[in-house]
């Protein structure tokens, strides 16, 4: 598991969206990206944060920011999240769990006393030039732009 930190450069990304399009890092050069991991589309706390990235999409990209979802979900269920919650970014189908193993986000997790594998709900702020700026361990799904904005405003 990769333990990066902030400063460090961010691994690139290349993967397929809900639609079918290949979506790298490079293409946002010059944004910054907020690049989230979350465990299981259509679950409570993941469409809670989504949804608030809706919500809030038009100020964040006037902000500068571009926002990237990541799960393990493939294309059809992140294509059906995304539809049925109108979500306007890309949700990043990680079947292989390469973009998830390269950002670290994925260990030991424990749920009303058991122990299991999986994503790590964690989100990275990403520089106009790939650095890692910030690194989001407990995230307020209700409130993910916010807790953003506190550092970015």
């Amino acid at each position: 598991m990769t333990h990066l930190k902030e400063g460090d450069k961010a691994p690139d990304i290349n993967a397929q969206d809900q639609n079918g399009n290949t979506i790298k890092l490079s293409d946002f050069s010059g944004k910054k990206v907020i690049l989230y991991f979350y465990p299981k589309d259509d679950t409570p706390g993941c469409t809670a944060e989504a949804c608030n990235f809706r919500d809030n999409y038009s100020l964040l990209q006037e902000k500068g920011f571009a926002i990237l979802g990541v799960s393990a979900d493939d294309e059809k269920k992140h294509l059906k999240f995304s539809t049925k919650y109108e979500l306007p970014f890309p949700l990043i189908a990680d079947t292989e769990k390469k973009v998830i193993m390269d950002y670290g986000v994925w260990g030991l997790k424990k749920f009303m006393g058991r122990e299991y594998d999986g994503i790590h709900r964690e989100t990275f702020v990403i520089s106009e030039e790939g650095k890692i700026e910030k690194i989001y361990l407990k995230v307020k799904t209700k409130a993910a732009t916010e807790q953003i904005l506190e550092d970015f405003g």
